[in-house]
């Protein structure tokens, strides 16, 4: 056996140093920057595509502001949690950006007999009037956003000429069912309401 002395495993030794690979860093830069573009343009695309998407619904009124007093009416329900998006009614993909509808937040409800009033902590709160809620019900799907079955209480409001989809995820996904009851009543109720009134100026406009 061939016993190296202190001075050739020195030698070895920066051999082996000089034969390691040397990193190519102008590559990797490269790499790293055409990544960043990559991401950028992305990025650009999508707010592009949103900004063309707020173009096509600039027709959609603004949103109803919580009228006075409304803080008075005796409170039906509460929830705090997620507002999730808005679409097109039934058609969960067709996502609604104008207003600040697209815009994920957090969210507190609180419905009256008056309606049902959304706070958004950083995003634009809104106002549905009693005589706008059409339904609610329990879904799992919008605006692209996928959860467990029934994990997203889903209300049904008119405004302007289109009808709207609104999804919400409570922190107690327990209480969407008795807010899909709540709702529909609310809804039957002032569609009754608006029935009858209608019913009753019709025949009145007949006679005369």
């Amino acid at each position: 056996m061939t016993t190296l002395t202190p001075t050739h495993q020195l030698y070895r030794l920066a051999a082996d140093q000089k034969s390691a690979e040397v990193t190519d860093w102008s590559a990797r830069i490269s790499w790293v920057l055409a990544l960043v573009v990559l991401v950028a343009f992305v990025y650009w695309l999508m707010r592009q595509g949103w900004k063309w998407r707020g173009s096509l619904q600039s027709g959609l009124p603004g949103l109803p502001a919580t009228p006075e007093g409304f803080e008075d009416g005796e409170k039906l329900l509460t929830l705090t949690g997620r507002y999730h998006a808005s679409t097109t009614a039934g058609q969960w993909l067709d996502r609604i950006v104008a207003h600040g509808l697209g815009t994920r937040s957090r969210t507190e409800l609180t419905l009256t007999a008056q309606g049902l009033d959304v706070v958004r902590p950083g995003a634009a709160d809104f106002f549905v009037p009693a005589a706008a809620l059409r339904e609610a019900r329990l879904d799992k799907a919008l605006a692209g956003k996928v959860l467990p079955e029934g994990g997203l209480l889903v209300i049904t409001w008119a405004h302007g000429d289109r009808l709207i989809d609104s999804g919400f995820r409570s922190d107690r996904a327990a209480e969407h069912r008795a807010w899909v009851d709540a709702v529909n009543r609310l809804a039957g109720t002032a569609g009754d309401h608006l029935t009858a009134t209608t019913t009753t100026s019709t025949t009145e406009g007949t006679a005369r």
